[in-house]
């Protein structure tokens, strides 16, 4: 697409301030723009097309995503725009922001490593190297693959006791 007119780059900033603010509905604290489920908005004939990408093509919240970014745009005066979802490429943890990261740090879930060394260790039959979001303890240790969603495990600190959930790699 050309040179977008002034008034469309000023519709998609504003677009991109809707998203923003719609929370991940299971870890309601991070956004799905923060979390990279949120991968373009782009101007089209019928209007505005809101591009995203769930963390897994099976996620159980995607349509509720859908329906909370059509709800939060319609709110906002967008009521044209579509949700267009993306499954290739993948959804990878390496989106996610750094505001997302410390978000689920805060809240107590460690966010996923960044970077594709942290899934080499798995071709050795390593867990990854987790920082516990409590006490910032690397003395840590996998509890069960899975957590409380589909996208995180459960993982323990030896140092504090605490479990908590892992936000993994993808």
């Amino acid at each position: 697409m050309g040179k977008q007119r002034p008034e469309t780059a000023n519709q998609i900033d504003r677009i991109w301030q809707v998203l923003d603010g719609v929370m991940d509905p299971e870890v309601p604290v991070v956004s799905v723009v923060d979390l990279g489920i949120v991968r373009d908005v782009e101007e089209c004939k019928q209007g505005f097309n809101i591009i995203i990408t769930p963390t897994y093509s099976g996620c159980p919240a995607t349509l509720q995503i859908e329906n909370d970014i059509a709800g939060a745009l319609k709110a906002a005066g967008f009521g044209d725009a579509e949700i267009v979802t993306r499954l290739s490429p993948a959804w990878t943890s390496d989106w996610m922001s750094e505001k997302g990261r410390q978000a689920l740090r805060t809240f107590g879930i460690a966010p996923p490593q960044k970077g594709s060394n942290v899934s080499k260790r798995a071709l050795f039959g390593q867990d990854p190297l987790v920082r516990c979001p409590h006490c910032d303890s690397m003395e840590t240790v996998q509890v069960s693959e899975f957590g409380s969603t589909a996208c995180k495990a459960l993982w323990k600190c030896k140092s504090c006791a605490e479990p908590f959930d892992y936000f993994k790699c993808i």
